[in-house]
């Protein structure tokens, strides 16, 4: 069993019911089966074979559930990437990929215009219309270099039909590469196959109690795999309905959900920290609420217990890591909660933490978190070496310090070395300082994560510059043409040097602290 037939399953038994609804507009699971199954018919058309990799560029739309089960119908491997990615973000995932077809909005367009010569792979972009509610450019497609390349998402759907099983596919193959960011700088392709995914999903929707009376609100990016599997897969294998939400506004939310009576909502701790200081904010509004999930980064105890005590709904928070598919603990729905715990164990998955030796220590004793299950990745795509390290005797070592304490419920203790979680986005030291090295102007350069109310963490740089009158505005603005808005630092400071040990190592801790004594 996988995704996609397991869909088509829940499709027969729920054919009437809505599968989502987006703006106000509900489209059953019959309508949407036979999208995917039009969709992954005409992708065959259109060249796509088994095991041909997909890139998926889309926000929160109709399109991305049905490009992600047609992709998966297929036979093909779906790469979701976060749509504002620069275009050096991007075209290295593509190329590093081998990307053959992408699938993106309207507005895209000429982003792809602009990288078509640094893109040999990609020999299709499925074009599909950007939502009225968006801004986008009137661009004369047909002047584009690109323009022998673009298919009308419309097009690609009339090539197929609504009758369509496709190849077979087994467990092991690979039908997710999400690229996670990468302490060399570059993101590494977690390969997750059919059965980590449908696993995941399954085991999750389980622990989770989800079922078809359930209105799941999808407001977390759906290339996200907090989404994926929380708010996408997991609802729709249970026979729920999806609330498609293109964009997290506090607003928006509470109308949501009291308007659809919703009973599932899933975010990370920034979005509840909107949502516990939004002005006006009605706690009756959320009364349908039987269940509110967190994930992404640790959320503050205080954080927590304000949002129950004010909304009276219980937050459930857990853990998980994209070469986990991501879940693999949970706070538990049938016993007590624990402040500061991500919980324990979900369903066929197992946590433990271990010393240096790959030895499990007692109770309450820190040491590094590993995981196994069905939802622990084949490997990095493409990195053997990386794979190596990282899955050892079917164990993924995760690099987070944490403890169990007698119960069995798991507390982090520290996360990844140098890791920064900016809005429940990962961001890594090296990748910035990265950017900012083939700056002309900058010497050295160091980064470090720094506590912010809204977003958990920021990004800090500071710099060593060859030129005194380098401002802060001329390397900001150089960020954020070669970075993503989250991974844009909130603040440079410009020193005479940076502090380095006896091996002259950059000593970032020292910069941390120096930052948290001010």
């Amino acid at each position: 069993m996988n995704l996609s037939s397991k869909f088509s399953l829940t499709a027969k038994t729920f054919q009437n019911k809505p599968a989502f609804i987006f703006e106000g507009q509900e489209t059953s699971y019959a309508q949407l089966e036979g999208a995917i199954n039009q969709f992954a018919s005409g992708l065959k058309e259109l060249g796509v074979k088994k095991g041909d990799h997909v890139g998926v560029l889309l926000g929160n739309t109709p399109y991305f559930v049905i490009s992600l089960y047609g992709v998966l119908r297929a036979g093909a491997t779906v790469i979701p990437i976060n749509p504002i990615y620069t275009p050096d973000e991007i075209g290295y995932i593509l190329n590093n990929g081998d990307v053959k077809t992408v699938i993106t909005l309207d507005l895209l367009v000429p982003l792809f215009e602009k990288m078509n010569a640094h893109l040999p792979k990609v020999e299709s972009v499925i074009v599909c219309d950007t939502p009225p509610t968006e801004a986008k450019q009137n661009v004369d497609v047909t002047t584009l270099s690109v323009y022998s390349k673009l298919k009308p998402f419309t097009t690609v759907l009339s090539l197929g039909s609504a009758i369509f099983e496709g190849p077979e596919l087994a467990d092991d193959d690979t039908a997710v590469i999400l690229y996670t960011s990468g302490t060399t700088g570059k993101p590494k392709g977690a390969m997750l196959t059919h059965k980590n995914l449908y696993s995941n999903a399954i085991d999750t929707g389980e622990y989770l109690k989800m079922n078809d009376t359930d209105k799941v609100v999808a407001t977390l990016p759906m290339f996200h795999v907090f989404c994926l599997t929380v708010s996408l897969n997991a609802p729709l294998m249970s026979g729920a309905t999806l609330l498609i939400v293109p964009r997290f506004t506090p607003g928006e939310i509470f109308k949501l959900v009291k308007d659809n009576e919703a009973t599932v909502f899933a975010g990370v701790p920034t979005m509840y920290n909107f949502l516990l200081q939004f002005e006006g904010a009605n706690p009756d509004e959320l009364k349908s609420l039987r269940l509110c999930i967190s994930g992404g980064a640790s959320m503050p105890v205080a954080l927590l217990k304000g949002f129950e005590q004010k909304f009276k709904v219980v937050i459930s928070e857990g853990y998980g890591l994209s070469e986990a598919s991501p879940v693999t603990c949970f706070n538990p729905l049938d016993r007590p909660r624990k402040a500061g715990s991500i919980g324990t164990n979900i369903v066929n998955v197992e946590n433990k933490v271990v010393n240096e030796l790959g030895e499990e220590v007692p109770p309450n004793q820190v040491g590094e978190l590993i995981v196994k299950g069905p939802n622990v990745m084949k490997g990095y795509y493409k990195m053997p070496e990386e794979t190596a390290h990282t899955i050892r005797d079917g164990w993924l070592y995760t690099g987070d310090l944490a403890r169990v304490d007698e119960e069995g419920y798991i507390f982090i203790v520290d996360r990844k070395k140098d890791l920064i979680i900016v809005g429940g986005y990962n961001v890594y030291p090296r990748e910035v300082e990265e950017v900012l090295y083939n700056h002309e102007d900058v010497v050295e350069v160091a980064v470090v994560g720094v506590p912010d109310l809204n977003f958990g963490e920021g990004v800090k740089c500071f710099v060593v510059s060859k030129k005194a009158d380098l401002t802060e505005e001329t390397l900001l603005e150089y960020c954020k043409e070669h970075l993503a808005k989250y991974k844009v630092p909130s603040s440079i400071e410009f020193l005479n040097e940076l502090p380095k040990n006896t091996t002259g190592k950059i000593l970032r801790r020292a910069l941390k602290g120096q930052v948290l004594q001010k």
